[in-house]
């Protein structure tokens, strides 16, 4: 599904990447884990194709084609989604109404195309996966949202638009334990009905992963991916902390 090759990036002249490699294969859950500054984010904004952040060296290989230079709406179509740490607030735009307009937008002409009607039943089901109500699909997007409300409005988008791959960036961050586990069984319900959908989990801290069943961890420092293994590094991290971890 996701192939990262030798990939090198810079911003600004600052080289931020060293030579990543991973792979994804259809269906895994990844979990990328690191101190501040490590590269973490810049990885998944590289993902998505922001301009600020050049590839340098190296390759991204989605679904077959290399996408290093395809704009950020061509790899939304593709079946990309980035979920943000800090998802944007957009005064005047209702969710359900934005929803419909992503969804058309990324399948017109397809056959996932769905019209009117169809679409509202697709919506209706999402919400009921979700356990979310109308009133807050009538909300103006993120506008006074909680920051547990913020991360529901990023998995009904997840749950409606059914991307390939999802990328999770610090999506656990300013969350409680309550909120954390609300984000964490919708995402689980969402995998359920899209078993072929990968995940790429970003976060600090192993939390997260105590509620999501992992296939692979892998350690960012300073750019580079100095380990890899299974569940058990998560856990190996609370008691060896970040410094040590690309010793063994």
């Amino acid at each position: 599904m996701l192939s990262i090759q030798n990939l090198h990036v810079s911003v600004e002249d600052k080289a931020i990447l060293k030579g990543i490699n991973l792979d994804i294969a259809p269906g895994e859950v990844h979990a990328l884990m690191g101190p501040n500054g490590s590269g973490k984010s810049s990885l998944s904004y590289t993902l998505m194709g922001h301009p600020r952040y050049q590839i340098t060296q190296g390759s991204i290989f989605f679904d077959g084609q290399d996408i290093g230079t395809l704009a950020p709406d061509k790899r939304a179509k593709a079946g990309i989604f980035l979920a943000m740490q800090q998802p944007l607030e957009i005064e005047g735009v209702k969710l359900r109404d934005f929803l419909r307009q992503a969804y058309n937008a990324l399948y017109d002409g397809t056959p996932k195309q769905l019209r009117l009607k169809e679409f509202a039943d697709h919506f209706k089901k999402q919400m009921q996966l979700l356990s979310i109500d109308l009133p807050f699909v009538e909300r103006s997007i993120n506008v006074g949202f909680s920051g547990g409300e913020k991360k529901r409005a990023e998995m009904l988008q997840l749950a409606v638009l059914q991307p390939k791959i999802v990328i999770l960036d610090e999506i656990d961050s300013g969350l409680d334990i309550d909120a954390l586990k609300t984000v964490c069984a919708a995402l689980n319900a969402i995998k359920a009905q899209n078993p072929d959908m990968s995940v790429l989990i970003i976060t600090h801290y192993k939390r997260i992963l105590d509620y999501l069943t992992v296939d692979r961890v892998h350690i960012l420092q300073d750019g580079r991916l100095v380990r890899s293994g299974g569940p058990e590094l998560a856990k190996e991290l609370e008691s060896t902390g970040y410094t040590d971890a690309g010793k063994a």
